[in-house]
């Protein structure tokens, strides 16, 4: 199990550790729409999923910025940013701030990706920082638990994993 601190506090994550190599475990989030999203949603495309606790604090507004912005020069690359935020929050941050090319998706209702990727914080029912790259044919490529989850990812890596996955 990752082992992650939030404001340098020791926290537990509820689910199971996804590593290199995995099939990446389905999920079902809520889009901005309130409709179900699964990993089948995104079949045939290269995911970068970065996890964040709230799209409404500084580092988590940066990293889902930082990736639409990288993403931009990604082709067949789709960037997933999921928290536990309502939809309607992440509805009203993704239209105040125009990204085009991250799809907020919520986890609040089930904690299902949480869960599935465990990067559910028990404590504080939030998600732990983390980026996930799962290539076209749901292999993870490249995993990482931000051992301290109000810094930044390795964002270059992420980038890096998500244009050598097939």
């Amino acid at each position: 199990m990752a082992s992650i601190t939030f404001k340098n506090n020791p926290v537990t994550l509820i689910g199971n550790d996804v590593n290199v190599g995995n099939q990446a475990p389905d999920f079902t989030v809520l889009s901005n729409d309130l409709s179900p999203v699964t990993l089948e949603n995104s079949k045939g495309k290269v995911r970068i999923i970065s996890v964040v606790p709230s799209i409404d604090t500084g580092v988590c507004d940066a990293q889902t910025r930082r990736f639409n912005e990288d993403a931009s020069n990604l082709s067949n690359v789709e960037v997933l940013t999921i928290s536990m935020d309502l939809p309607f929050a992440q509805k009203r941050w993704c239209a105040s701030n125009g990204l085009e090319n991250v799809q907020t998706l919520s986890d609040h209702r089930d904690a299902s990706f949480g869960e599935a990727y465990g990067v559910l914080i028990k404590e504080l029912r939030l998600l732990a920082r983390s980026v996930f790259v799962i290539d076209s044919n749901d292999k993870v490529t490249y995993v990482e638990y931000v051992s301290e989850a109000t810094n930044h990812p390795n964002y270059e890596a992420a980038i890096e994993a998500a244009k050598t996955a097939q």
